[in-house]
């Protein structure tokens, strides 16, 4: 087998690589190929330091990626997937990326996985443990989301182009509450947003205040018939007034305006969100796991 790191050309190989393993492992295929061009064309990511592709006669059977910080990604094909017993090609790759994310000096490396999917078991007998759980959540079939009245002044919609900034801040300020991370710049939430292979404006939504700040926000992806809210957040001083799930009716109901029939969203432990979006009327389709392991020393 071939190993070489990674080029633009393989990123289609990624994603049917990646399409057949949560096929195989959740049943469902969450990842499109824009969400592997945007990582890609992410400002400071090098593909061809942070990625190891494995090649058999067939084409990509296996890849790791350091995505940056404490986050990464590996796959095998199910086709060269075992079906007992430790892999010792995932086991490899596992190592691979957490010695690089240590030499970049990142304390531990995390990779998150179905659970209960090859990689959550692989992993696991591997000592990596998990760090946090998340979880997919859509509105059934014919649901929709209680309208909730914005206070009086407050104004919602689609972002202008001068209010990206403002956008940004307000989901890094809040995500970096519970997130270990670096700031991410506008140029790499550009390359996530703007940037993405199939952006529109209209996926961007805000709320205004009585002085026309943008106090929260909302940045959805659209994928088929399904609309996701990738990322939702209030700044700090707005909060308890309602604008997340004004947001979430508004971001569903412009999605439902476009064609699309299914509504989704994600959330992890770090955020204790999941009960506001269970009270809300979403249901739980999917759980994922955060395995982690303290880099070894080189």
């Amino acid at each position: 087998m071939e190993r070489r790191p990674l080029t633009s050309e393989d990123a289609k190989a990624v994603f049917d690589l990646i399409a057949a393993a949560e096929e195989s492992d959740d049943g469902e295929v969450h990842v499109e190929l824009a969400d592997i061009i945007a990582d890609w064309q992410t400002p400071g990511f090098d593909l061809a330091s942070s990625t190891l592709g494995v090649f058999d006669a067939q084409g990509l059977i296996a890849f790791a990626e350091h995505t940056g910080g404490d986050t990464g990604y590996l796959d095998v094909h199910p086709r060269g997937r075992l079906s007992d017993g430790p892999d010792p090609l995932l086991a490899e790759l596992a190592q691979w990326v957490a010695i690089l994310a240590h030499g970049r000096g990142a304390p531990e490396i995390g990779l998150v996985t179905p659970q209960g999917g090859y990689n959550d078991r692989q992993l696991g007998a591997l000592g990596w443990e998990i760090r946090r759980t998340s979880w997919v959540l859509r509105l059934p079939p014919g649901a929709s989301i209680a309208p909730r009245p914005l206070p009086p002044g407050y104004a919602i919609g689609q972002a202008r182009h001068e209010e990206i900034p403002a956008l940004q801040r307000v989901i890094e300020d809040a995500f970096l509450e519970w997130a270990v991370r670096d700031r991410r710049t506008l140029e790499q939430f550009e390359a996530h947003t703007t940037r993405r292979p199939g952006f529109e404006p209209w996926l961007l939504r805000v709320v205004r205040d009585p002085g026309g700040e943008v106090v929260a926000g909302a940045v959805c992806v659209r994928n088929g018939d399904e609309a996701y809210v990738d990322q939702l957040a209030t700044r700090r001083d707005s909060r308890g007034l309602g604008l997340a799930q004004a947001l979430l009716v508004d971001a569903f109901a412009e999605g439902r305006a476009r064609g699309c029939t299914r509504f989704a969203l994600s959330t992890d432990s770090r955020t204790g969100a999941l009960d506001l979006y269970l009270g809300v009327g979403m249901e739980v389709v999917s759980t994922w796991v955060n395995r982690a392991v303290r880099a070894p020393e080189r």
